[in-house]
């Protein structure tokens, strides 16, 4: 009987190609082991030494495998663990031992960062450029529209601006996306209220510009020096920073959740919004040929090229934004950024 037999874990049982399972006890009966149903009834049995029995990783429940194609599965790991002692096979995997050696999980958390970083900083901007080189021209369109609602959901409000001053700001406007490379009918100009976002102007992958009452209200009477940050933005869709932009956040993204596993449809709605929101700003190369965008597009269009200048003497002014470039910055200081315009402007001026 199997009471004459020392029990050594309680467990489930399972026959061969069955996913039925029966609570049942292993036991130990010489230099066999054998499995018995609550009632005592042998559900298998095999010699030791023809039986797997699954090494230790861990809680995972051990099982253990008999001739006949039977499975026996228990969660009673130190049993098993004590039962093999006696027998002589006590040794622990590979993988358990890792487990336990505290060490070995630092070092592969410090290998997994190493590995992020690298993705990041080489193979993410490659992918990048790749993306950008084969995007049809109606991805650009539906990034656009799905940002732009998500903003208009979560941060932009409708504008208040009167009638009066959305005509002047248009019609520069469009006097400079005349002149641009992709000509007028490819830009789009929306006035929003600011919000958390406050005095701005961006501008999405497809065209389409957000300009921002505060920024409108902090200007003034001045929109020629409006329609010069307008120039800049349009730069960054000529030069398809925005589009970079939005893949690099949308990588970015995609490398945390690879690393971090399932963290939820929650967390992966923030990542993928705020890469939206992300998107928006770029990088101190990218600023810099936004600049020198503004100034040749306004200088062709016959206006003030130094238009944009006054906007970033303004932020000093108004803003208190002194700050210059240091080795830590990713974006070229006011002054410094004022100072270039002046310079090219001055440049353009100088040729014949």
């Amino acid at each position: 009987m199997a009471s004459d037999n020392p029990i050594i874990a309680l467990g489930e049982w399972h026959p061969a190609g069955s996913s039925r399972s029966v609570p049942s006890r292993l036991a130990e009966a010489g230099e066999r082991l054998t499995v018995h149903d609550d009632a005592g009834a042998e559900l298998s049995n095999g010699k030791l030494s023809a039986v797997e029995i699954s090494p230790r990783v861990g809680a995972v429940p051990r099982r253990i495998t008999f001739p006949d194609g039977s499975l026996f599965e228990t969660s009673d790991n130190a049993a098993i663990d004590r039962f093999l002692t006696r027998k002589g096979r006590g040794r622990e995997g590979i993988i358990h031992r890792m487990e336990r050696f505290h060490p070995r999980l630092i070092a592969f958390v410090a290998a997994a960062i190493l590995l992020g970083t690298l993705i990041y900083r080489l193979a993410l901007p490659a992918l990048v450029e790749v993306a950008v080189a084969v995007t049809p021209p109606v991805v650009p369109r539906i990034m656009s529209s799905s940002t732009l609602e998500a903003l208009d959901r979560t941060v932009l409000g409708d504008s208040e601006l009167d009638e009066a001053r959305r005509g002047r700001i248009l019609e520069g406007f469009r006097a400079i996306a005349a002149f641009s490379g992709r000509g007028k009918e490819d830009f789009t100009l929306n006035f929003r209220k600011g919000g958390a976002i406050g005095p701005n102007a961006f501008a999405l992958p497809d065209g389409t510009l957000i300009l921002t009452d505060e920024l409108v209200e902090l200007a003034g009477n001045d929109t020629e020096m409006i329609v010069g940050v307008l120039a800049h933005e349009i730069g960054h869709v000529e030069l398809k920073h925005s589009l970079r932009q939005i893949y690099r956040a949308a990588g970015v993204a995609a490398l945390i959740m690879l690393i971090a596993g399932d963290i939820g449809s929650g967390a992966e709605d923030v990542l993928v919004q705020g890469g939206g929101l992300l998107s928006l700003s770029y990088s101190r190369s990218a600023e810099a040929a936004a600049d020198r965008h503004s100034v040749e597009l306004m200088s062709k269009a016959g206006r003030d090229p130094t238009a944009i200048a006054r906007f970033f003497q303004l932020i000093e002014m108004k803003l208190e934004d002194h700050s210059e470039t240091s080795l830590f910055s990713t974006h070229p200081g006011t002054p410094e950024r004022r100072k270039a315009i002046l310079d090219l402007a001055a440049e353009l001026r100088a040729q014949p």
